[in-house]
């Protein structure tokens, strides 16, 4: 069963440390990272995001994980694998 389709640009918010991750349908738009920044990639079938954070402030990657992982369920993606590169 597929799961939602990501809008471009989602955004992540984690209201204790203010971090926000913004999540990018690769199918749908392009990526470039942006330096001081941290990015993950995740695929699943046929679908591939990209994860950047905005205002990156040294927060443990764990959080950042956690964001992504959080919201590849809520799209459904109970395979996903998530990359620290470029898969």
């Amino acid at each position: 069963m597929p799961g939602k389709m990501a809008r471009n640009d989602q955004m992540i918010h984690d209201p204790d440390t203010k971090l926000k991750v913004r999540a990018i349908d690769l199918l749908k738009s392009k990526f470039k990272p942006r330096k001081g920044e941290v990015a993950y990639f995740v695929t699943s079938g046929a679908d591939t995001f990209a994860f950047e954070t905005e205002g990156y402030r040294k927060q443990r990657k764990l959080l950042i994980l956690h964001m992504i992982a959080w919201y590849c369920m809520y799209l459904g993606l109970f395979e996903a694998q998530i990359h620290s590169n470029w898969p």
